[in-house]
């Protein structure tokens, strides 16, 4: 059976036909607000693959086809709460108020792309600031899970009301640390959101021989929390199951695991080439449900999208993500010690050693002079 014939909490399919009476918070302005962002993340991905091809970018994992999960989670986020992001969350980031050249300085190998709060940082903006609270990019598999426990479980001993969601992979649901985590939220009861982007592949593993279960989402009920699957590639379903688990959340009702069903549509990063282990066929047929067009065809069969509309929205992008470019490619260079300045609050003395001898051969190499 096609994965997308699965039963799943779904509003829009992939025909761009409604299936389910629409959510009153659905209005046009809203849904067209969705398609730009959407529109907006995919001609930077495709922007920063290039970037990467060209040697201006390290090793970068695209976003092509998860684009619905994304902006769904970073704009059902309030200001308050808390954002726990794997790797491929940029376009979540994004929608959080994080400016896209954060993202190009992380994958360019620069450690300022994880600081979410420079106060002399002038693509901030003040509304951004509560962004502070939010975690950098996780790249090892689950272990931001368990940072969100904790994250969670302070958002809760202080009794404020807020709450937490972390974001991994399908792959990541076959790890220890994620299943620990589930665990612990729902013996604690702790407001945590858990969204699995289940894109089908671990890098070259497909969803097959992950999990026997016809469902992630069911691994939910050994942990005692509430478990849903989506389709990832409808945000308005994406969005409203969001927010209802972020709501519950926050009034003490539990967490939830939501599983988004996915494809991804390139590689799993640009050191990855996805021909070696699937066919053709099945990206084709994929293609056939991803997240952009879909929305786009609702719009339009309801006459809430013009071309003059496309053309604007395409000429915005295009601008926005060069001064972005501009922006990250402009930035002075860090001095090469400040590799050692990111991994210790304060340095073992081994470290600072090994930081003076970087230092001294910078200088030495330049001729004594050294910035």
């Amino acid at each position: 059976m096609d994965v997308q014939e699965l039963p799943m909490h779904r509003f829009i399919d992939h025909h761009g036909n409604l299936v389910n009476e629409m959510p009153t918070w659905a209005q046009p302005d809203i849904l067209k607000g969705f398609y730009r962002d959407m529109v907006l993340t995919r001609t930077y991905d495709n922007k920063a693959v290039a970037l990467q091809r060209t040697g201006k970018l390290g090793t970068y994992p695209s976003h092509l086809g998860s684009e619905a999960i994304g902006i769904a989670i970073g704009r059902a986020l309030r200001n308050d709460d808390v954002f726990i992001p794997y790797y491929r969350d940029m376009p979540a980031m994004w929608a959080r108020g994080i400016p896209m050249e954060k993202n190009l300085q992380y994958w360019g190998g620069d450690e300022r792309g994880s600081d979410f709060c420079p106060s002399n940082d002038p693509s901030f903006d003040s509304s951004t600031q509560s962004r502070c609270l939010d975690l950098p990019f996780c790249v090892p598999i689950a272990t931001q899970c368990t940072h969100a426990v904790g994250v969670a479980s302070a958002l809760k001993i202080e009794g404020n009301h807020k709450a937490a969601l972390v974001v991994c992979g399908d792959g990541a649901t076959s790890k220890g640390d994620f299943l620990e985590s589930i665990n612990c939220a729902g013996t604690w009861n702790i407001p945590l959101v858990f969204v699995v982007n289940n894109n089908q592949w671990a890098i070259s593993v497909p969803r097959a021989l992950q999990c026997a279960a016809e469902f992630l989402s069911e691994k939910s009920k050994g942990a005692g929390i509430d478990g849903i699957t989506v389709d990832g590639n409808d945000i308005v379903a994406m969005y409203d199951c969001i927010l209802s688990s972020l709501d519950n959340a926050r009034k003490g009702k539990g967490p939830t695991l939501i599983e988004a069903i996915s494809y991804r549509l390139g590689d799993h990063t640009t050191a990855d080439d996805a021909t070696r282990y699937r066919s053709q066929d099945e990206l084709n047929n994929a293609w056939k449900f991803e997240p952009i067009a879909r929305l786009k065809t609702y719009l339009a069969s309801h006459d809430l999208w013009s071309e003059q509309e496309e053309e604007e929205l395409q000429e915005h992008c295009r601008v926005n993500i060069e001064k972005a470019v501009e922006h990250y490619l402009n930035l002075p260079l860090q001095p090469p010690e400040t590799a050692f300045d990111y991994l210790y609050e304060v340095a073992p003395q081994e470290i600072n050693q090994q930081r003076d001898e970087l230092i001294n051969k910078a200088m030495r190499m330049q001729g004594g002079k050294h910035g």
